[in-house]
């Protein structure tokens, strides 16, 4: 049997993109002496089909960002546990899951004009679309934390989209677990940071 099943993957770099737009925050992989060194950092998919990021130059993963280096990159969208009881038909349960595996090759961008572009670049992007806060090139607070910024460009070698989603079902089923999957989410949100909030006012006290 082929691993993983194909009716769980989707090779439709544009659904991959959408992922990777909606749900910036990447977990950022680099290997030095056989040992994984791992950031979680917002990446920004621009018009040449690059992700463009930032690290702090303190932290032991920039040194490899440079030199066309490999690095492993993923990007993690919705995700639940699927209960049998939300089935129409007998099942076991499972996880739900929308997860994009990029392998790619980075290099440094060693300018302060190409830095402080893509800064204002991806505070606008993130900042969409009501754009409360626009980041301007004269910015103080900015200036002063060019030296201590490192960017850089990830040019993407090989794509994998792992879409999880009970295809596999009959249609009435899999419309079930996307419904469970859209209210999951927004619950365990809720009760997380509630859980979350009351344990700092505990500590508080």
């Amino acid at each position: 049997m082929k691993y993983p099943p194909k009716h769980h993957q989707d090779n439709d770099i544009n659904h991959m993109i959408e992922v990777i737009k909606t749900y910036p925050l990447a977990t950022l992989i680099s290997v030095k002496d056989n040992q994984p060194l791992i950031t979680h950092l917002p990446l920004i998919y621009n018009n040449e089909g690059k992700l463009i990021g930032h690290i702090d130059k303190f932290n032991p993963q920039a040194e490899l960002l440079k030199d066309d280096n490999d690095v492993t990159i993923i990007f993690s969208g919705p995700q639940c546990y699927i209960s049998p009881s939300i089935y129409s038909t007998t099942q076991l349960p499972t996880w739900n899951y929308i997860i994009v595996h990029l392998k790619a090759t980075v290099k440094a961008i060693e300018n302060k004009t190409s830095l402080i572009a893509s800064l204002i670049d991806m505070t606008a992007f993130l900042e969409a679309p009501e754009h409360k806060y626009v980041l301007k090139p004269d910015n103080r607070s900015m200036k002063g934390y060019l030296d201590y910024i490192k960017m850089f460009e990830i040019t993407i070698t090989d794509w994998e989209g792992k879409f999880k989603l009970s295809q596999d079902k009959k249609p009435r089923d899999i419309e079930n677990a996307r419904a469970e999957l859209i209210r999951a989410n927004q619950e365990s949100i809720e009760q997380f940071l509630g859980k979350v909030f009351l344990s700092q006012d505990e500590f508080n006290k």
